[in-house]
């Protein structure tokens, strides 16, 4: 699915994505990453929900983002509170859903000049 883009000059946009697939400003990636407003952060080491560990998570506290998306792949799934305890305990807001709602979130809060970080899982 290809997205239609509110105007956030210079920022890094979810252009499009699919099944096994997110696309940043018509950069395709197939395996999990980190977006933030002015960098893509490729390769996150998490090929799967199941595999998501609080070390995982704890790389996005240097990017100090007031709020971190996390898209659990096709289907919307809680981790467990003590893998968000990190980001909690630093005052940082923490929305989980499925990772193409995760994208199109991204997007408008961009828009709106926060601080966000989407850290999408890819599962293929």
């Amino acid at each position: 699915m290809k997205l239609h883009l509110s105007t956030a000059p210079g920022a890094q946009l979810i252009t499009g994505y699919g099944k096994g697939y997110v696309e940043v400003n018509g950069q395709r990636h197939a395996q999990s990453l980190i977006v933030l407003p002015e960098r893509v952060i490729a390769g996150w080491a998490v090929h799967a929900f199941g595999e998501l560990e609080a070390r995982h998570l704890g790389e996005l506290l240097p990017h100090r983002p007031e709020i971190v998306l996390l898209g659990t792949g096709v289907r919307q799934r809680f981790p467990a509170p003590a893998l968000l305890a990190d980001l909690i305990l630093a005052d940082v807001g923490v929305e989980v859903m499925d990772t193409q709602a995760a994208c199109r979130t991204y997007n408008i809060l961009v828009a709106e000049g926060r601080r966000v970080a989407a850290a999408l899982i890819i599962e293929v």
